[in-house]
């Protein structure tokens, strides 16, 4: 089994509908959001090599982008996806540490961060340095929030004033990171997290 893990470039246009179909078909198959995109807005993060693909013996294997905003000042790996046939081989965790170690290429200094509802991301997030953070302390910039229309859970993060959603921020400070503790995950603590918060959503859609 050949795996290959790389910035992706121009040979993998080719991927670009197979990596919009797996991430819609995880999307159904966990019940929880993950933001639809096209295979013009993968090819476009292929083109200005702002994304990392996994392949096995020469297939498409997974895949996850970097978007930056505020001028380069804050940085999130978005659209992490591992193909069926490839989960178990430990393949998200080794293309969440190749585009960590490249958007820190890219952008030097600059404020790395995601949101997830993803237990097992929110792990591997973990062990790089991120920190669970409220949605303030990540960019204001409204064309990120806005590329979260695509979600199932858009209406609730509109209502909540893009304040909270089901989804959990996490981000890597490179400024604050030798000041710091680092933070350590529990899965337990997270889980009820998110149990609450999906809880008191719901309620207040049915009052």
């Amino acid at each position: 089994m050949n795996i290959s893990i790389v910035i992706a470039h121009e040979e993998h246009y080719k991927f670009a509908e197979e990596i919009c179909e797996t991430i819609n078909a995880s999307a159904i198959q966990r019940g929880t959001g993950i933001a639809r995109r096209t295979p013009e807005y993968i090819m476009k993060k292929i083109e200005n090599r702002d994304a990392v693909v996994a392949t096995v013996d020469g297939k498409f294997a997974g895949f996850c982008y970097i978007e930056s905003w505020s001028h380069g000042k804050f940085v999130a790996n978005s659209g992490l996806i591992v193909h069926p046939d490839y989960r178990a081989l430990g393949l998200a965790k080794k293309i969440k540490e190749r585009v960590f170690k490249y958007s820190q290429e890219k952008y030097p200094g600059a404020k790395i961060f995601g949101i997830t509802t993803g237990l097992a991301v929110m792990k591997i997030n973990s062990d790089l340095g991120y920190k669970p953070v409220p949605f303030s302390e990540l960019t204001d910039d409204p064309s990120f929030w806005n590329g979260c229309r695509g979600c199932s859970n858009f209406d609730i993060l509109e209502r909540k004033e893009y304040k909270m959603c089901l989804c959990t921020g996490m981000l890597y400070d490179p400024a604050k990171k030798k000041t710091e503790e680092k933070y350590t995950f529990n899965k337990k603590v997270l889980l009820r997290l998110k149990n609450i918060k999906l809880a008191l959503f719901l309620k207040k859609e049915k009052v």
